[in-house]
């Protein structure tokens, strides 16, 4: 009930800001950019999972072999449709991916771990990239007049994103730490101290501490891979400011690289601020139309901007939706993945 009042909410949001704006003006800013551009805009993004695919795949280790770089790549896609397309705040998607990976030959262990600490890398990575934008956004405001800065100095989404990395980096540690001491282990051990007994996890507790060492065994052997798959991830983030300085340069007045940096790492504070809304509709629209109006731009270029990245999103999914069917069409991804972790009494 409460995911259903919050996607009205945000529909309604939605629709009021184009009310507000015009639905005509934002037809004409969107038409006028026409295909060849559009297509142009898609191609960071293309950068951005190629990047992303490459980092997982340095967690792989020694069972990296077992799968073509393209074919992760498409394994990583259809899993991130599952995230973009279903309320499991981003993760949904992981166990499809650790099944797929088994049906290519990977240990269920293993293509456990590697999820696992993918996720947790992308997440340093995000954390970096966001501190990185959040000094050249403090940098970039402090030459720019506009009404908006008048009132308060800097951009209303610096202090958000400074409370959001503080958030992000703080977790990161604590997980990170928590996996290095055993962390499916110690959930284990936590559930058996408030008297929970899991059946389902009792009759798998040395495949769990199997899977503990495997992440272990990542972070303390594959030091290189680690840095390798940090830089890649980092790569991948970067890759959002690249969008943004593709988009802005077609909708017009072009930005410059600082700028975007620091507008694509606070749009990805926006975008996760809004995760608990489905598909984060309507706050994410509206953050966009602030973000970029700190930055001097119209309200018009600030939906325009909105939309398009919604156009993207919805070619991934498509594209995810493609590579799901192609790697074998499941029909219910985590129920399968779910039948698989039973087979193999994990």
């Amino acid at each position: 009930m409460l995911k259903l009042f919050l996607l009205v909410l945000g529909l309604l949001t939605f629709v009021g800001l184009v009310w507000h704006i015009g639905l005509t003006p934002i037809i004409e800013a969107a038409t006028s950019l026409g295909p060849g551009a559009v297509l142009v805009i898609l191609l960071p993004s293309v950068l951005m999972y190629v990047c992303e695919a490459y980092g997982w795949r340095l967690t792989l280790g020694a069972q990296a072999h077992r799968v073509s770089f393209w074919r992760l790549w498409a394994i990583r896609t259809a899993g991130e449709v599952v995230n973009m397309t279903t309320p499991a705040a981003y993760v949904g998607g992981e166990p499809l991916k650790a099944y797929l990976l088994k049906r290519h030959g990977v240990p269920i262990v293993d293509a456990m771990a590697s999820v696992v600490t993918a996720k947790t890398i992308m997440t340093l990575a995000e954390v970096l990239f966001v501190l990185v934008g959040i000094v050249l956004s403090l940098w970039t405001m402090s030459a720019i007049k506009t009404p908006s800065l008048a009132a308060t100095g800097s951009s209303p989404s610096v202090g958000a994103a400074m409370l959001t990395v503080t958030v992000l980096m703080f977790g990161t540690i604590v997980f990170l730490t928590i996996q290095r001491r055993g962390l499916f282990i110690g959930l284990l051990g936590l559930l058996r101290r408030c008297r929970i007994r899991l059946s389902y996890l009792e009759s798998r507790e040395e495949k769990l501490r199997a899977l503990d060492a495997a992440i272990n065994a990542f972070y303390a052997r594959d030091r290189r891979a680690l840095v390798f798959s940090i830089g890649m991830f980092f790569i991948g983030w970067l890759a959002e400011s690249l969008e943004v300085y593709v988009m802005l340069y077609c909708i017009g007045p072009p930005t410059d690289v600082p700028t975007a940096i620091a507008i694509g790492a606070l749009a990805v504070v926006i975008k996760g601020g809004a995760f608990f809304i489905p598909g984060s509709i309507g706050a994410q629209e509206g953050g966009y139309l602030l973000l970029l109006a700190a930055y001097g731009y119209s309200n018009l270029a600030g939906i325009t901007f909105a939309i398009l990245r919604r156009v993207r999103e919805l070619v991934w999914i498509l594209i995810g939706l493609v590579c799901l069917a192609a790697l074998g069409g499941v029909r219910d991804p985590l129920a399968a993945a779910t039948a698989e972790a039973e087979d193999d009494k994990l």
